[in-house]
C-alpha cells in the first residue's frame, strides 16, 4: 500500500508543500538521505494555532499541530522524492515552544511520530529529539524536522 493511501485509510491528508518562508528550500536530497527544512503546523495556508505549549496552547492541541507539521513535513520530502521510496524514518526533531514549567514535550512530540509510523509502517520508527525552546517562527507552538532514507 503507498503512502498516500495508509495516510488516507487514517483518515490523513498529505497537503500541498508549504512555501518557503525564507531563503531556503523544502527538503535537500543528498547521498541517499532527505532532510526536511522546519515545517509548522500550517493547514490551507494559515497556523493552526499560536502560542506557548502549558500557558496559551494546551498538550492536546499541541499534538495535533505536531500531526500537521509532520504531514507538512512529509510533503515538503516529497518535492525531492517519492514517499514510496522511503526505506527508513532516520531522525525526528521536534521543538515545543512551552511555558516554563511544561515538562510533557516528549507527549506532545508523539503527534508527529505517530504520522510517521502510520505512513510507513515498521519503516517508520526513528531516532527523536523532542526540544523544548522559548519561541518558534509566526507563534507557532511546535516545529518539526525529518531525515529520511532512501
Amino acid at each position: 500500500m503507498s503512502v498516500a493511501a495508509r495516510l488516507e485509510a487514517a483518515g490523513l491528508r498529505l497537503p500541498a508543500p508549504p512555501a518557503p518562508k525564507g531563503s531556503y528550500v523544502p527538503a535537500v536530497l543528498a547521498g541517499g538521505l532527505v532532510f526536511t527544512a522546519g515545517q509548522l503546523p500550517v493547514l490551507d495556508g494559515a497556523l493552526l494555532t499560536s502560542g506557548r505549549v502549558g500557558a496559551e496552547v494546551s498538550e492536546g492541541t499541541a499534538r495535533t499541530c505536531a500531526r500537521q507539521a509532520a504531514l507538512n513535513a512529509l510533503a515538503a520530502a516529497a518535492v525531492v522524492c517519492s514517499l514510496d521510496e522511503v526505506t527508513a524514518v532516520v531522525k525526528l526533531v521536534g521543538y515545543v515552544a512551552s511555558a516554563e514549567r511544561f515538562q510533557a514535550r516528549p507527549a506532545v512530540v508523539d503527534g508527529a511520530s505517530e504520522v510517521l509510523l502510520t505512513a510507513f509502517g515498521e519503516r517508520g520508527r526513528h531516532a527523536r529529539e523532542a526540544v523544548g525552546v522559548a519561541a518558534l517562527p509566526l507563534g507557532a507552538p511546535v516545529e518539526v524536522s525529518l531525515i529520511l532514507a532512501l
